[in-house]
């Protein structure tokens, strides 16, 4: 099958811990390993939220004095997808060899013609957005490390920054329009047909906008990575769409003692919730939403839930699945 992995930001660097580099290679590592048993068997698209580290970019930036103007949101989107991805490519690289030589491909796969790993590659890439989304006068996308109350007000008002509360903690929140279309697809769609593991649209991609002049320009925002990951999958054509996050599954109720895990579900159910606000507009929304976008849009299946799970979740047999018929065997 061609499936579509969206790695939550939360699920290469988790909520309070610092942003070292060996602590995001870590989780990386443990991405790939998770994604590994997918790659022996099917043809796999990464995608990757970037929220704590462009974030974490851009306060290094706001905060070095050799700068006259801090580096714009696009450009620190595009750091983070080169960091990000390189980091997967790499753990990927390594997990697929370990795998192979476990399984002695290695040694005896070039005598019989095996193709023991599918090399992986990373793409910068760009998300049309529009320039009169409302979204730009709304922010709303979490970015950055998280504060108490006092230290983010103190923060906000010393650098201009939006913040809303994030769980028990407050967050940077800046503007995520909705992904109109992708300017590289072209390029996706040629790597994944000749067998890459393709790496792309990290970050929900640099946003631009159309410059009146034939051109694009990038703008301040952050768009939202699920929301582009449901696009991605429905444009290259994929089976199925896995949301990997660091929660088994949606639950129903969240936040009250009735809450329960949601497990097989249409896309009109699903939403029906959403609509009445169930679901943390910050967090757990906007991989619904992009659940309900792709299983509405086509016959494939939309999955949520952790990244350690994913081959589970690619066989319904594990997380929230979101199908138009909730008929497939295996799924809760």
């Amino acid at each position: 099958m061609k499936v579509v992995a969206a790695l939550g930001g939360n699920a290469l660097l988790e909520r309070g811990e610092p942003p070292d580099s060996s602590i995001q290679e870590s989780h990386i590592a443990r991405a790939a390993a998770a994604l590994s048993p997918l790659l022996r068997d099917h043809d796999l698209v990464i995608t990757h939220g970037n929220g704590p580290q462009v974030g974490m970019l851009a306060l290094e930036s706001g905060g070095d004095p050799s700068l006259t103007h801090p580096y714009p949101f696009d450009v620190l989107g595009a750091q983070t997808q080169g960091m990000i991805g390189y980091w997967l490519v790499q753990a990927l690289d390594r997990a697929a060899a370990h795998d192979a030589g476990r399984r002695g491909v290695l040694e005896h796969g070039a005598a019989h013609g095996e193709r023991w790993a599918k090399p992986a590659v990373c793409l910068v890439c760009r998300t049309l957005v529009k320039a009169d989304d409302p979204a730009f006068d709304e922010p709303s996308k979490f970015v950055g490390p998280v504060y108490d109350q006092a230290t983010a007000s103190r923060l906000a008002a010393g650098h201009g920054w939006e913040i809303r509360r994030d769980g028990q903690a407050w967050r940077r929140v800046v503007p995520s329009p909705e992904p109109a279309a992708l300017v590289e697809l072209d390029t996706i769609r040629l790597l994944a047909g000749h067998g890459f593991t393709v790496i792309c649209a990290g970050g929900g991609g640099v946003p631009v906008v159309a410059d009146g002049e034939g051109g694009l320009r990038g703008v301040e925002a952050v768009v939202d990575k699920d929301l582009t990951a449901a696009l991605l999958a429905e444009e290259v054509g994929a089976d199925v769409l896995l949301l990997l996050t660091d929660v088994p599954a949606v639950l129903d109720g969240y936040g009250t003692e009735h809450a329960r895990p949601i497990g097989q579900v249409t896309p009109a159910q699903l939403r029906r919730r959403l609509q009445a606000g169930v679901f943390p507009a910050g967090s757990m929304g906007p991989k619904v939403e992009a659940a309900c976008r792709f299983a509405a849009a086509t016959d494939g299946l939309a999955a949520i839930g952790r990244l350690d799970d994913a081959e589970a979740l690619l066989e319904g047999r594990a997380g929230t699945i979101v199908q138009q018929t909730t008929v497939r065997t295996g799924a809760p």
